[in-house]
């Protein structure tokens, strides 16, 4: 199993259109989503940046996914750059297969 983290913030392409044109672009990013959901992918959370978060990331929004695989995780990605995302929100990614703490502190001791 992966974990793929996203975080984002509007670009001022994206503040440029009406609000219909907002919504029509998110019910069909909506359509992608529910397809994705059928194909075992699992949407952990989507949410807001909390601004009194210590350390806070630059990013407004952010979403945590789970995927089976690293290819389901491949074709994510490739959908939402054909989405036209990037032309609308700075966004920067993290994955990942899921460790447990002990792994990675290991990995992390060994640098």
């Amino acid at each position: 199993m992966y974990l793929f983290i996203e975080f984002w913030k509007a670009r001022p392409e994206w503040l440029a259109l009406n609000r219909e044109t907002r919504s029509a672009y998110m019910a069909e990013l909506g359509k992608g989503i529910e397809q994705l959901a059928k194909t075992g992918v699992e949407i952990i959370s989507w949410s807001f940046n909390d601004p009194l978060t210590a350390n806070r990331a630059a990013f407004d929004y952010f979403a945590v996914w789970r995927f089976p695989d690293t290819g389901s995780m491949r074709g994510f990605e490739q959908i939402i750059q054909q989405s036209g995302w990037y032309n609308y929100f700075d966004q920067v990614n993290l994955s990942g297969e899921i460790a447990d703490p002990l792994t990675c502190i290991s990995q992390i001791t060994n640098l």
